[in-house]
């Protein structure tokens, strides 16, 4: 597992888990970064970079953030506790002030999980609120993308 380390020997902030479509896929209008609670086994797993946030989502309920749908396989899977569920739900660990930011959200903006990375010796997890883009915006950021690459290349050359 590669280390980014700062000058001063701290981990830098590193992506371990990526939900690679989620910018693609959504505009976000605000990102915002919550702990997980995890189980040891879990918290081994990220740190190697096994897992997956592709169809995860975030739900406010009962006054308390949850992740939904984010598989995280154990990392031995023979030391695993017993009947333990990959794709559990997992409690997120937000301050008062940014889950009653989350229960306001207005109609049609979604949350969603975007990147797991380490702070120190935590595990964050950045989640973004946004609204999914249509098609033809889509076909936009690509259409921006090539024509940035291709501008890049001629400079280049």
């Amino acid at each position: 597992m590669p280390t980014n380390m700062g000058q001063n020997g701290r981990l830098l902030n590193m992506h371990l888990i990526e939900n690679k479509k989620a910018r693609f896929d959504y505009d976000f209008h605000q990102t915002i970064e919550a702990g997980i609670e995890l189980m040891g086994t879990e918290v081994k797993a990220i740190k190697n970079g096994i897992g997956s946030l592709v169809g995860a989502r975030v739900i406010i309920r009962g006054g308390e953030a949850y992740l939904l749908g984010a598989t995280i396989p154990p990392y031995q899977a023979k030391n695993a506790p017993a009947g333990y569920d990959p794709d559990r739900t997992r409690r997120l660990l937000l301050s008062k002030k940014e889950l009653r930011t989350l229960a306001t959200i207005e109609k049609g903006l979604t949350v969603v999980p975007m990147y797991c990375y380490t702070k120190g010796k935590l595990i964050k997890l950045a989640f973004g609120i946004g609204r999914k883009r249509k098609a033809y915006d889509k076909r936009e950021v690509l259409k921006e993308r090539t024509d940035d690459r291709e501008l890049a290349r001629s400079l280049k050359t």
